[in-house]
């Protein structure tokens, strides 16, 4: 492929890296047969896969300038210059096809790298890209692929279930502690009331307690005065017996006084007899 094609700047500084990454991509290749150090080839191999993830970013950055400056160039011109995209396309494919070779007798097929796997929104050489790398692997190379996905697939499902069925399991027992905790909680709100209640007719009854001994007290205080009165007239008596302005206590006269009126009364009537 001719290299003296008309080119902006930009494109042509692209072009000249992606050449010089293809040139150490096939020194290095050339390196692979010459270790036998399986560690060393890996390493290699390693090196070599970060080329080709540089030189694909390239050829997307290629194609997006292309397609910017397309409207500016004639038919031709672009028509040159997509081929040579797709040449470095295939090229770089190539190397794809030689590393997956290298690193399945490294047994290394599990850290497969998809150079070409733009996901959605891809553009349409993308997509054509990705066909070309399909079609550069062997059936066995698909099989052995598939078989992997539908491996990486069924575990992702299986982690799933269980991520589903400790959800459930975890729902559930949660569930259940809501449910003890609402029964305690309508325990706890019962034995509220009866405590409240008791309470109240707590409160009644040493209110009627209260007033019961108020009135016992106002009975005995006034039992109390009656008896010290009482009391009193019986001291003045005793110490005034002749004090004719306290009047006796019924059951409580001198009997020797009523003695003396009662003989002044026997005299005085057979004193009238006599006469």
């Amino acid at each position: 492929m001719a290299s003296d094609l008309p080119m902006t700047p930009e494109l042509e500084q692209i072009d000249g890296e992606i050449h010089d990454i293809f040139r150490a991509l096939q020194n290095g290749f050339q390196k692979m047969d010459k270790i036998k150090d399986s560690n060393r080839q890996a390493k290699q191999l390693e090196d070599l896969t970060g080329k080709m993830k540089e030189c694909k970013r390239l050829i997307k950055e290629f194609d997006r300038i292309l397609k910017d400056e397309e409207s500016n160039n004639p038919p031709e011109i672009n028509k040159q210059l997509n081929d040579r995209k797709q040449f470095m396309i295939k090229e770089l494919n190539s190397y794809v096809t030689l590393r997956k070779t290298y690193q399945s007798s490294l047994g290394n097929n599990n850290k497969r790298v998809e150079l070409f796997d733009m996901g959605a929104g891809s553009s349409e050489p993308a997509a054509e890209d990705n066909i070309q790398m399909a079609s550069a692997m062997t059936n066995q190379q698909l099989i052995e692929t598939g078989r992997n996905q539908m491996d990486q697939t069924d575990q992702a499902i299986e982690r799933s279930k269980m991520v589903v069925a400790q959800t459930v399991e975890t729902g559930a027992q949660t569930a259940a502690t809501l449910t003890q905790q609402t029964e305690q909680m309508k325990r706890i709100g019962n034995e509220l009331d009866s405590v409240h209640f008791s309470l109240k007719k707590a409160s009644q009854l040493v209110k009627e307690i209260g007033r019961q001994v108020a009135t016992d007290k106002c009975i005995m205080a006034f039992l109390f005065l009656i008896v010290l009165g009482v009391i009193a007239i019986i001291v003045v008596k005793i110490v005034h017996p002749n004090n004719k302005n306290i009047r006796d206590i019924p059951g409580l006269a001198p009997p020797a006084q009523n003695y003396q009126i009662n003989n002044r009364k026997l005299l005085w009537a057979d004193a009238f007899i006599g006469l």
